[in-house]
Formats: C-alpha cells, structure tokens, sequence
C-alpha cells in the first residue's frame, strides 16, 4: 500500500488544479497504524522524501468513540515531524485510503452561497457524497465532518465548504476514478484573459511583477480585480498564507496593481505563489453567484493558530 500511495501522491501533487504548495493530505491505515502526511510537507515530495509519519489509530479511535475529539494524535516513531492538523479527519474516514484535496474545480463550487445546491444539480447522486459547513481545521472541522458521516451513512465523499474535499475508497485507484467523475460534472472552463496593457511598470525596485499569466488577471479583469475587496478570504490556506486581506497600495509584501499586474518584493515565497495562483484558478471558474467568505472571526483563529503557525514555517 506505502508505495501505491506515494506514487499516487507524487502525480497529484504536481498538478495544481488538485494541490497547492503544502495543501491536501492523504492517509492510508496499516493493521492499528494510520500513515498520514506530516504537516508543512509538499505531497509532490512523496516519491523524494519521508513526509509520512504513523501514528496510534486504536488510540484515535477510541477517543472517537469516546466522544473525544479533541484527541492528539499519538506519534509511534521519533522522526519529529509532527501529523497533519487535519488527521483526526482521516481517521473519522472508515476506508483504507483517504485523500484531501484542494481540487480548483470544485472550490469554485465550494466558495459559493448556494454550493449545496450547486452540487446537487451537477453531481446528483452518482457518488454518495455530504456537506459539512467550513469549519476552522482540526477539531472543529472533525466534528463537523463526524456529524456530516453520521447523517450519510455510507458515504465516500465529504466536500468541505470553503475548503476541499475528502474521499474515501479501498484504493488510489478507486480515488482517481471517484475524482475523475466528479470533476467531469463539475469542472467548468476559466474566464478569458485580458491583455498586457502597453504601458511601463507603475511599481520599481524592490518590487517585481510576477510573471504568470493567470495570476495577473487578478489585477486587469476588472471583475476579477474587484472580488479582492469583497471576495478574497475564500479558504483556509489562501489566507494563512497571503493574509486576511488584499493591498493595492505599495508597502506590504504582496500588490496588486488595477488594470495593470500583480507585484512582489524579493522573498515572496513558491509556497504564497502557489495559493495566489489557486485563487486566481478558483475566482476564474466561478460563475459570478454570491460568494460565501470567511467572516473576520474565522480569519482570526487561522492566523493566530500555533499549528497554522507551524505548517507555513515549514511549507516556506
């Protein structure tokens, strides 16, 4: 199963339609073991590097079952590496293989007001799948993802609102295959782009403009440009990474310049690049309906967490 797994991993965490930077997880459970990704580690490492770490599933369950679920997870080695925040999640998932991913084409249904709906009119019934309300990850997320189970017995696939999707199976196999449904029903194509504008560079040294071509669409569709004031903290990893909201006036780290590109100063990390660009990729798919953002509480709590703390040190 490890190497399945980890060849699983190393294809999908490459693609950043499916994975961004040190976001999603995967797990697989061994006999009274669950292999879970470490936090902070690129799953497009899997295949290079040891990011999986064991820890006690009989201890995790039973606290489950218990009613625990402020539970930590129980380490069984001394790698240091600490387990996924979202781990209690896996083992909530009763199926050998459990994947979380940060899949673009269903955040853009994720992020809307009406996502229920939405996903009932494109996905229907042909997976058994639930809904649980954005909660801030690690316990509050389990919990709600443990009520979403109990109400939907049977169920394969958890979409998390404003955040991703779980989905369990008996294989990366069976994944890929449930993966690949749901997105044939609910991928819709990105907006057109706008044009380069013909003119210099409103921002100097130290900035630089980065250069990708989705990304600067931020800053010159004019619809797009206008959904960082009302529409920017849209999901967990977006905003532990590039804060709680956008600047379009030079000073802080990241700017964005109307009708023109989006700016940098040195050091702007690959892990940062990869949530923008996500972003970017959700906000382009999205069909105009009302969004459903965090409120500032929710934004609160994710940036002045100890383990979001964590996780982005490492993910840098």
């Amino acid at each position: 199963m490890r190497e399945e797994v980890i060849a699983y991993c190393a294809a999908v965490g490459t693609d950043p339609l499916l994975v961004q930077g040190a976001g999603g997880n995967v797990s697989w459970k061994d006999g009274d073991t669950l292999w879970i990704k470490a936090s902070g580690t690129w799953l497009a490492d899997a295949a290079r590097k040891d990011i999986f770490v064991p820890v006690d599933l009989t201890h995790l369950r039973g606290a489950i079952g218990a009613g625990d679920m402020d539970v930590q997870p129980r380490c069984l080695d001394t790698s240091g590496l600490r387990p996924s925040i979202e781990t209690l999640l896996h083992a909530l998932m009763p199926q050998p293989v459990v994947v979380h991913l940060h899949a673009v084409a269903l955040l853009a249904h994720l992020v809307r007001a009406d996502c229920l709906d939405s996903l009932r009119a494109r996905l229907g019934t042909r997976v058994r799948w639930a809904l649980a309300p954005y909660r801030k990850p690690g316990l509050q997320l389990a919990q709600a993802v443990a009520a979403a189970l109990a109400a939907t017995p049977g169920t394969q696939v958890v979409f998390l609102q404003n955040h991703g999707v779980v989905i369990g199976a008996q294989s990366t196999a069976e994944v890929a295959a449930i993966l690949a449904l749901m997105l044939a029903a609910l991928a819709d194509p990105p907006r057109p782009m706008f044009a380069a504008p013909h003119t210099a560079p409103t921002l100097g040294a130290p900035y630089e403009a980065i250069d990708d071509d989705g990304i600067t669409q931020l800053a010159r569709d004019p619809q797009l440009f206008a959904q960082l004031a009302s529409g920017w903290a849209l999901f967990p990893d977006h905003v532990v990474f590039l804060g709680p909201k956008a600047h379009v006036a030079p000073g802080p780290e990241l700017v964005f310049v109307r009708g023109e590109g989006v700016y940098t100063k040195p050091g702007f990390s690959a892990a940062k690049l990869a949530q923008l660009r996500c972003y970017y990729d959700v906000l382009a798919r999205h069909n105009g309906a009302p969004l459903a953002t965090l409120t500032d509480a929710d934004v609160a709590d994710l940036l002045n967490w100890d383990a979001e703390q964590y996780r982005m040190a490492l993910a840098n």
